[in-house]
């Protein structure tokens, strides 16, 4: 009987508890903060400082967007507003020509003349197949 086995999976040890790494990292630097903001402000400041605080921190420790951690999509969203863009195409508006007729013509003969324009006879995608099954 064969199984199906899953590829490509991507889990974080938890190395502290129920977080990992990096959200003990979180934590830990949040509340280092809220033990300097302690001794700086009064006691009102303090709570609304630290609730603040810490639920920016767990949105940073636990939300995920399309499987990736809020720091990264943060990151990849600064680094793509303040990064040069490059456009690789952009459609020119031009105005309409009017041909004349003596240019009409020298079209239309270049167009029946097909080695002026170099124009393939058949395709050789077909020969190149062959070519490759065979080898």
């Amino acid at each position: 009987m064969r199984f199906t086995v899953p590829q490509f999976l991507e889990y974080e040890a938890k190395v502290i508890g129920p977080l990992t790494f990096g959200q003990f990292i979180f934590f830990g630097l949040a509340g280092a903060v809220c033990f300097l903001i302690f001794f700086m402000v009064p006691i009102q400041v303090f709570i609304m400082a630290t609730a603040l605080i810490m639920g920016g921190t767990a949105l940073f420790a636990f939300v995920k967007v399309d499987g990736r951690t809020l720091p990264t999509v943060l990151g990849n969203f600064l680094k793509f507003s303040i990064g040069p863009k490059m456009y690789i195409w952009k459609k020119k508006e031009s105005p309409v020509m009017f041909v004349k007729e003596e240019a009409k013509q020298q079209t239309k003969t270049l167009i029946e003349d097909e080695s002026a324009l170099g124009i393939a006879s058949k395709s050789r995608l077909k020969k190149i197949k062959t070519n490759i099954d065979i080898k």
